[in-house]
């Protein structure tokens, strides 16, 4: 049946037949115009014959109703009311108006200020934990099998965060290794201890330095890349895509990058490692004469069996923590491509922290294990 609304003369009676949809919304209105104009002292309302309504008419119907009784006519109401009145009537006329926020003295709005720094932070690490978590659950899940690792990817990660991050990454560690031998030798000099260099050298360089600076290196490189490139996917609309064709962009875009970093580490590692040492070994060569069979000689009496590890088990969890970093600040962006720059920038400095927080604690462990 077709909506209708019949407004009696005296504008005292409305009767609505028929159900009342979203189209009808115009004849409804300017029937109620009508009565709110009258201000009629009653009013009657027959809906014995309507049928449904849309939530806007019954809206509608419901405010005029409640303005009409507030301003003292008597509304009655005949037949069955809108389902939707019962919602509406818990609803408010209009927004309470708040009340003003006194201004708060220096010292409170200094906490305040600390307070909100405090729960921003507290709610990105919270972001960061669920997001470790979602990537073990989908490596968990997806990893059964060699095939769901999708190896060309893996392949293709390890390559351009590993083989091609290899001539900075020696570069960087021999002109280091050259710049601390060069400072030991000097202090070591005046007590005629020059020979302790190569311990200096050989044991700062594989346990701490190499791996430390490789993991910064690669921060900075591959942690960035991550971050862009997921942010660009981002901002292309590639990552919600991906999921609306029912894909897990975590199992396609992160998984395959934290895995070939955690591998790339390690190799890193070892070429940082051995460019410290030759850097070392130049430097003592030309400096103050030491054959390289003596070098030799004192590097394998300097280092134990620990030393070499003690820098490379480092290594894959510097690489999962710059991985995991990078990717989960690409996917935070949103907008802009500001927001782009802005969340690379804190890939970075958040994944170099990071790095130096862990070898912090790995140096605590290995002196409570003597390792």
């Amino acid at each position: 049946m077709n909506f209708q609304a019949v407004l009696g003369e005296a504008c005292d009676h409305l009767q609505l037949a028929g159900d009342c949809r979203m189209d009808d919304l115009p004849a409804l209105e300017s029937r109620l115009r009508a009565v709110a104009d009258a201000a009629p002292p009653a009013l009657t309302v027959d809906l014995v014959a309507a049928g449904a309504f849309d939530i806007g008419p019954a809206w509608l119907l419901h405010r005029l109703l409640a303005r009409l009784a507030a301003s003292g006519t008597r509304v009655s109401v005949e037949g069955a009311a809108p389902r939707h009145f019962a919602y509406l009537e818990g609803l408010p006329e209009s927004e309470p108006t708040p009340e003003p926020v006194q201004a708060s003295p220096a010292a409170i709005s200094w906490l305040a200020d600390i307070g909100r720094a405090l729960e921003a932070r507290a709610r990105t690490w919270y972001d960061a934990f669920i997001f470790g978590g979602q990537v073990l659950v989908t490596a968990g899940s997806r990893w059964t099998r060699l095939r769901g690792m999708r190896l060309p990817s893996v392949v293709r990660h390890v390559y351009e965060a590993g083989v091609r991050a290899v001539p900075v990454v020696a570069l960087a560690a021999f002109l280091i290794s050259v710049s601390a031998a060069y400072i030991g030798a000097q202090q070591l000099r005046p007590f005629g201890a020059e020979i302790y260099t190569v311990d200096l050298v050989a044991i700062g360089v594989m346990r701490e330095l190499g791996v430390l600076l490789t993991a910064i290196m690669v921060a900075g490189r591959t942690g960035s890349a991550f971050a862009a490139e997921l942010g660009v996917k981002k901002l292309n609309d590639e990552v919600d895509a991906l999921e609306s064709m029912g894909l897990n962009p975590l199992e396609l875009l992160v998984l395959p990058r934290v895995l070939g970093l955690v591998i790339a580490m390690p190799l890193l590692t070892v070429v940082a490692d051995a460019m410290g040492l030759a850097g070392g070994a130049v430097l003592t060569r030309y400096l103050f004469d030491l054959p390289w069979p003596q070098f030799v000689t004192r590097l394998d009496g300097a280092i134990s069996d620990t030393t070499f590890w003690a820098g490379l088990v480092k290594a894959p969890v510097f690489g999962l923590v710059i991985a995991l970093t990078g990717t989960l600040r690409g996917l935070q962006v949103r907008d802009s491509a500001r927001e782009l720059g802005r969340l690379t920038t804190v890939a970075v400095v958040q994944s170099i922290f990071l790095v130096i927080l862990v070898d912090a604690m790995f140096a605590i462990l290995f002196l409570e294990i003597d390792f």
